[in-house]
């Protein structure tokens, strides 16, 4: 498998029968005597996306010749977790959109969303147990923890114009690649690697993790709505200066930097499509691209230890689509 020649589905298509398994067991898993919790989980499970967390897990699995029976089972846990902060970021962001789909709040409500996504979270740990690993149970726990802080920490930074750059990447370290970091070390560790390779790929997640959300970060201002899956401008609706509007109000002229700051302390009575104009028009996305580039550059060193394989090549692809989609 040429790395120029591969695409996102040529990836899917490596893990179908590993991902068809996850689905399964999240099936079996989250059957519950409450109706209301079958009706969500099945709504979720329905509109999963590429599950690229699970997906890595699974990679990175065949790419170390796993054999075993735990990787379907972490796998699906890892995906449980994902999805239980998606409900509840769902409900703090009041989002309306998801994937292209209504939110399960907008569907079933606030007080529904937040509960079905504890018992998410709760069935997780259920599943992680199963494992009998207690570095597996520390992984996983460290990880959760790191997500929650991560939300509290983008909640406190809601309409800070004075947002470093080094909190940008710490929020987004926690918040979203601290879980991809998890998926990968869980690979690695359940195939019995040393400690070196554990963290070379845990390391490998991250800076994937990373290179992916500040690259969604820049999809919030240059893509449309379907390709998207949410609503336009979101972040910035909700008050969130991600490093587009990071990088304009460090480096952007006295007009641009006013506008923003009046737009951030004003979100409601702004028109986005003009905040979206004065970042298109400035080097804003070209340096943002630059980082998330730089990021999944680094991301691609990590993997030197695998031997070459199918799996390898998907993954050394996932590093360039990661801040190369949508373009």
């Amino acid at each position: 498998m040429e790395n120029s020649n591969i695409n996102i589905q040529d990836v899917m298509k490596l893990t179908d029968v590993g991902m068809n398994a996850v689905n399964d067991h999240l099936r079996k898993q989250l059957n519950s005597e409450v109706i209301l919790i079958n009706q969500i989980a099945e709504y979720i499970i329905s509109n999963g996306g590429k599950r690229l967390r699970p997906v890595l897990m699974l990679l990175i699995s065949k790419a170390l010749d796993y054999k075993g029976d735990q990787g379907i089972n972490l796998a699906a846990v890892i995906e449980l977790i994902h999805t239980a902060t998606l409900l509840h970021d769902d409900v703090v962001d009041e989002s309306e959109m998801r994937r292209g789909e209504k939110t399960s709040h907008e569907i079933w409500g606030n007080s529904a969303s937040v509960l079905v996504g504890d018992f998410l979270y709760s069935k997780s740990f259920q599943m992680m147990v199963k494992a009998d690993n207690m570095q597996v149970m520390s992984i996983l726990s460290d990880a959760t923890n790191k997500i929650s802080e991560g939300e509290v920490q983008q909640l406190l930074n809601v309409g800070n114009v004075n947002i470093s750059e080094d909190a940008y990447f710490q929020i987004i370290a926690n918040k979203t690649a601290k879980l991809f970091e998890a998926a990968c070390q869980l690979a690695a560790v359940i195939a019995d690697e040393n400690a070196a390779s554990q963290k070379q790929l845990g390391d490998f997640g991250m800076l994937l993790g990373t290179a992916f959300q500040i690259a969604d970060d820049v999809l919030d201002y240059t893509a449309d709505d379907a390709a998207l899956g949410k609503n336009l401008g979101d972040d910035f609706s909700e008050g969130k200066l991600t490093l587009p509007l990071i990088y304009l109000l460090k480096h952007g002229n006295d007009g641009e930097k006013s506008a923003i700051i009046n737009a951030i302390k004003n979100p409601d009575k702004t028109d986005f499509m003009v905040i979206r104009n004065l970042v298109t028009d400035s080097n804003a996305i070209e340096y943002t691209m630059k980082q998330a580039q730089i990021k999944a550059e680094e991301a691609k060193n990590k993997l030197s230890g695998l031997p070459t394989s199918e799996a390898k090549e998907a993954l050394m692809f996932l590093c360039d689509y990661a801040w190369k989609r949508g373009q």
